[in-house]
């Protein structure tokens, strides 16, 4: 069995739900999912949705041709079903693996595209994930409207410049339903973090945002958890996506006690970083 291409993208936390303004932000973080096109047919577990299904539906809806005998083969560090948008970067990942392979010459904007009409023909997303899939293939932050295409879609983007570490707090399986009629009722409490967004206060938004969305998903545990580890030193908490998992920010000298909080918690914790430069040639 031959390699025919590989490929990589990361995992994001959350700035802002989609749902609740219709307008999206998240941002990159260290954790990678990587996906391998290979010259053999491949079992692929844990493909809930059938995401590479609908991923080689849409590719060869846009007429881009797949090679005459190929499989899948994913390795990935992200949890999936936490909100740390794992679909999001897998299908970046084996759409740029396809570009690779096939010589398509797809550009970042065209990946993102397919990415996002791979995921909503799937199922696997509400929003279609217009602001996740950029954080996987990108770095930085960007605020984009899920409704237009990729290279119209971003209203505002910037860079997280300090140097931060990032605590990933996984509380299990999602467990609430997610209605959209509940985000929009959060719409003002969204709305400011949408304001923060705006005036460059990037950890006031996710911790603003991840209070609309506990209120949205009647998750009054993140709330309790998220006040604690402020009151702690974080600079930030917050739900990502739409849950369970949360995101804690913390500058690196007020880290210790936050992780002491942590690992006494009882939940599974992850400890990584921003992406500070994702920008590799497109392969």
């Amino acid at each position: 069995m031959n390699i025919l291409a590989e490929a990589e993208s990361n995992a994001a936390i959350s700035i802002l739900h989609a749902l609740g303004l219709d307008k999206g932000c998240s941002i990159g973080i260290n954790l990678k999912a990587k996906v391998k096109l290979v010259s053999e047919p491949q079992e692929i577990k844990e493909d809930f949705h059938q995401l590479f299904q609908s991923i080689e539906m849409v590719w060869k809806e846009h007429g881009f041709p797949l090679p005459d005998k190929y499989g899948w083969q994913v390795s990935s560090e992200i949890p999936i079903g936490q909100g740390l948008k794992s679909s999001s970067a897998i299908s970046c990942a084996a759409i740029k693996a396809l570009n690779e392979a096939t010589w398509t010459g797809l550009n970042e904007s065209e990946i993102v595209d397919i990415a996002v009409s791979s995921q909503r023909k799937c199922g696997c997303t509400i929003t279609g994930s217009m602001d996740d899939t950029w954080a996987s293939i990108s770095s930085g932050w960007k605020l984009v409207d899920p409704k237009k295409s990729a290279s119209e879609s971003v209203i505002l983007e910037g860079e997280i410049e300090d140097e931060m570490i990032i605590f990933l707090i996984l509380r299990g399986s999602r467990s609430n339903i997610i209605k959209v009629s509940n985000f929009k009722e959060q719409s003002r409490i969204f709305e400011r973090a949408l304001d923060s967004i705006l005036q460059d206060s990037i950890f006031q938004a996710i911790s603003t945002n991840g209070m609309a969305v506990a209120a949205a998903t009647e998750d009054d545990e993140a709330v309790r958890i998220c006040n604690k580890l402020i009151s702690k030193g974080a600079i930030a908490a917050g739900i990502s996506g739409s849950g369970p998992s949360i995101s804690v920010v913390s500058f690196i000298q007020d880290s210790e006690t936050i992780r002491k909080t942590l690992y006494n918690s009882g939940h599974e914790i992850i400890e990584t970083n921003f992406i500070e430069d994702n920008s590799s040639e497109l392969i």
